[in-house]
């Protein structure tokens, strides 16, 4: 029997490679297919040398080509391991990047309850208010904010066909695309998943989604240092991190741990700044006065002492909270202090995006080159 190459390259398309996420033809680790009747070589290039990958890729390809092709085939596979190299710069970004996906930014946090996920729900709507494509990916598995804030509990993500395959496509609200967990989930059922399946679950929302062409991907992190930022990190190119406090001593603490763990030298993710939220407590019959019950310039003496940008303060006001409550962002109250600041901080991180992108390696994603949309519309390209 005389084999068909193409049809041996077709059934070589079902087998995924280690640790890619894409099929042996896709990815290129199928550099060639050569038949000589019934027989077929296959020169396959892989990036790690571990042995029983190379094997479990040899018995992959044998057994596809009998079961899909022809039984009888006389397959040999011809392995060659050739290592990435190591990046020169530190500060490389990793990962893969998202198609039509300029920059993507992340939002921690030490420790929970300083308002990161309000923080990031306001600045998502603030940047689109400036013209840009915003999209938010609530990556706090284990306490999903996003469908309350942005007032869209019931809705459901629905399925499109991209280029040939089935995706997701974000729920939009205020002109900022959303995906959650949340969305999967009843509104009282606990998420009680190990690493790997939230870690799997992560992936899905970012690379199985129609995300279409976005300025700023904003990725809602769960508090902490954990398992997840490292998932996260591993699998997108982090444009930069930046990091949400409360003026207080207990917080700041954290914060810095947040910020050691992006600028490690694991990880080498840039810090675009910090952001001090609750910075001081304003009661609406006194709008001048200021009381710091926290403390004053807790998170500005913390980014001087970690030599990092301070973004902006935010201040505590009751708004803010029945804003996130009634799933509409507070920075879309105008002509308020809270607008104002917000818009500070997103001209702020805009700017941020644009030094970090001038004065270290691009990632593979696009990159923004000017300050279009530091005004209420975006300036043309």
């Amino acid at each position: 029997m005389k084999l068909d190459r193409k049809e041996i390259l077709k059934a070589l398309e079902t087998i995924s490679v280690a640790g890619e996420g894409k099929n042996m033809v896709e990815s290129g680790a199928v550099q060639n297919v050569l038949t000589f009747g019934d027989e077929v070589v296959v020169e396959l290039l892989l990036s790690t040398p571990a042995l029983h990958i190379k094997k479990r890729a040899e018995v992959d390809i044998i057994k596809t080509i009998h079961d899909l092709v022809y039984e009888k085939a006389k397959v040999k596979v011809n392995i060659k391991v050739e290592a990435p190299a190591k990046p020169e710069n530190p500060n490389l970004i990793k990962g893969k990047p998202i198609p039509g996906i300029s920059n993507i930014v992340a939002i921690a946090s030490g420790k929970g309850g300083v308002g990161k996920s309000t923080v990031t729900a306001n600045l998502a709507v603030t940047l689109a208010k400036m013209g840009f494509n915003v999209g938010v990916l609530d990556a706090d598995i284990y306490g999903p904010s996003m469908p309350i804030m942005f007032d869209i509990e019931n809705e459901k993500p629905i399925s499109v066909e991209v280029d040939g395959k089935s995706k997701m496509k974000p729920v939009e609200s205020y002109e900022v695309k959303i995906l959650s967990i949340g969305f999967f989930t009843k509104p009282d059922q606990a998420v009680i998943w190990r690493g790997p399946m939230a870690a799997k679950a992560l992936n899905q929302m970012i690379f199985d989604a129609d995300w279409g062409q976005l300025d700023f991907l904003l990725i809602d992190l769960p508090p902490g240092t954990g398992d997840i930022h490292l998932s996260i990190m591993q699998s997108l190119p982090i444009t930069g991190a930046v990091v949400v406090s409360t003026p207080q001593a207990v917080a700041l603490a954290d914060a810095k741990k947040g910020v050691s763990m992006f600028l490690s030298d694991a990880i080498s993710v840039p810090v675009l700044g910090i952001i001090e939220n609750m910075a001081y407590f304003t009661p609406e019959e006194l709008p001048n006065n200021k009381y710091y019950i926290f403390g004053k310039e807790g998170a500005k003496n913390l980014a001087q002492d970690l030599q990092v940008p301070m973004l902006g303060e935010i201040p505590l006001i009751q708004s803010i909270r029945e804003a996130g409550d009634y799933g509409r962002p507070a920075a879309l109250q105008t002509a308020t202090p809270l607008e104002a600041a917000f818009e500070e901080i997103a001209r702020n991180v805009v700017q941020e995006v644009v030094n970090r992108n001038e004065s270290l390696p691009p990632t593979e994603a696009i990159k923004i080159t000017t300050m279009a949309g530091c005004s209420a519309v975006k300036g043309k390209k």
